[in-house]
């Protein structure tokens, strides 16, 4: 071999060691702070806050909160919430400041995230309401395609066959 092709191969072979090894010569990471730290464990627990007010609305609806005890739990989670708003202002002054302009207090802030995100998961869960003949019908055609499909079970081990085996998946005995 040349001369002149080893020290290209090793040029080469050095240039990609560099690139391959930069990362572990470098740091670049970013450090994570005690306040980056808290403010994510602020937007965590508030989170937490509007998904637990979402839940409690929606058991409300469906009538598995007792009345008298719904407006108290509700009132303390909406504080709970804006205190949390409260405290995640005071750790970013740039989201404090927008929201100061927009004239919302933390308790109605709390209102429109929950508002929000029921309407958001209200469109990602569109179900049309069906009435009792709607989802008997659905049920009936079900079945009917299903029996279609369904030879009976085998004789000699009792699993379902459907109209297309040959011989049960099962225990592979012929099917006649």
């Amino acid at each position: 071999m040349d001369i002149g092709a080893i020290f290209f191969t090793l040029a080469v072979v050095t240039l990609v060691g560099m690139y391959v090894g930069q990362p572990f010569v470098q740091r670049r990471g970013r450090r994570s702070t005690q306040e980056d730290h808290e403010y994510s464990t602020l937007m965590a627990d508030y989170d937490r806050a509007v998904n637990t007010l979402q839940e409690l609305d929606f058991d409300n609806a469906l009538g598995k909160v007792p009345v008298e005890d719904y407006p108290r739990q509700r009132a303390e989670l909406l504080a709970k919430g804006a205190a949390l708003l409260r405290k995640l202002d005071e750790l970013a002054p740039s989201t404090s400041q927008k929201a100061k302009g927009q004239g919302k207090d933390a308790e109605s802030r709390m209102e429109a995230a929950v508002a929000s995100r029921r309407a958001d998961s209200s469109e990602q869960k569109a179900v049309a309401v069906l009435d009792d003949d709607d989802l008997e019908s659905m049920i009936a055609a079900r079945r009917k395609t299903r029996n279609g499909k369904s030879a009976g079970f085998c004789p000699k081990c009792g699993k379902p066959i459907l109209v297309s085996d040959r011989f049960c998946p099962s225990c592979g005995k012929a099917i006649n």
